[in-house]
């Protein structure tokens, strides 16, 4: 299972990025307007020039014509850019519309089984169900994660399925299990998978042994 960094907060991307571990980065107009920038194009252009894998991008306008034309432009900022479309109707229409022209997109605020399968139906490139959404709203988010994974393998899809909406390290966990080809995570939650306080301690006696040893 690959890993994303969900996030537009350029310091933590370049962060993530030294660690070696992050293969491409998700965003969201809601992550962007944090940042307390107006420069959609900028702050884009500056992620995907740090990372070199896919930088899930997503539409500002609503509209079938609307959102082609948008994201024609927004994928010609960089060429590793794939395009956010929501599971709505009218997403469906431009995923199928993108795809022909081999733009590649994340069908995104995915919900169900039956929504993942119109995406990839449609030619999405990726699918994101919103784990975090479907728990808040007293759904099994993994279970719903698991059945897509299930089914597209089953009939050999290629749409890879990320797990979004990641609130804690063990949905990463049992994101993995359920066969997720990615997760998209925040930066906190990919620092406490780094942390363990076993690790901590091993660490600290591992010093202490070796500096009483160079003190003879």
């Amino acid at each position: 299972m690959r890993i994303f960094l969900d996030t537009a907060n350029i310091d933590q991307i370049r962060q993530a990025a030294k660690l070696g571990i992050i293969s491409g980065v998700t965003t969201n107009p809601s992550l962007v307007s944090r940042e307390g920038t107006a420069d959609y194009e900028a702050i884009i252009k500056e992620i995907c020039s740090i990372i070199p894998g896919p930088i899930s991008v997503e539409v500002l306008v609503e509209g079938v014509e609307p959102m082609i034309e948008q994201a024609q432009l927004i994928s010609s900022w960089a060429p590793n850019i794939v395009i956010k479309i929501p599971a709505t109707t009218e997403g469906l229409e431009v995923t199928s519309a993108l795809a022909k022209e081999n733009i590649k997109v994340n069908f995104t605020l995915c919900f169900s089984l039956n929504q993942a399968l119109l995406g990839t139906l449609a030619g999405a490139t990726y699918v994101s169900p919103f784990v975090g959404r479907l728990d808040d709203a007293g759904h099994n988010g993994m279970e719903v994660v698991k059945d897509i994974v299930d089914v597209f393998a089953h009939y050999q899809l290629t749409t890879q399925v990320i797990a979004a909406s990641i609130r804690h390290p063990q949905h990463c966990v049992t994101a993995a299990k359920a066969g997720a080809h990615i997760a998209t995570v925040p930066y906190k939650v990919l620092m406490q998978m780094l942390h363990h306080p076993l690790t901590d301690v091993g660490v600290a006696r591992f010093l202490s042994d070796w500096q009483g040893v160079s003190r003879k």
